[in-house]
């Protein structure tokens, strides 16, 4: 395969994810004012774990160092968005 059309595949999953991004921080924007609402803490370890594990079941082996790393990075975020939300 062509290194241009590989990089035009990049390209047209990066313009998803950035969407897909986009749509969980909406979501996460919710949450933060349901947490408030409830008096609930920003954050939830039980559920990162829980989340960390069952997303780890659907990538392969190889792979798992950077998914872990990926929604670590997204959960840290997305702590940081309801923080802001809740100033």
């Amino acid at each position: 395969m062509q290194l241009d059309t590989l990089r035009t595949r990049v390209d047209e999953i990066d313009t998803a994810l950035i969407d897909l991004f986009a749509a969980r921080m909406d979501v996460v924007t919710e949450i933060a004012a349901y947490k408030r609402g409830a008096g609930l803490p920003i954050f939830d370890p039980a559920r990162e774990a829980e989340k960390l594990e069952v997303l780890s079941g659907r990538v392969r082996p190889e792979l798992l160092p950077y998914a872990r790393e990926l929604f670590e990075m997204l959960f840290t975020l997305s702590r940081r968005l309801q923080d802001a939300e809740g100033r």
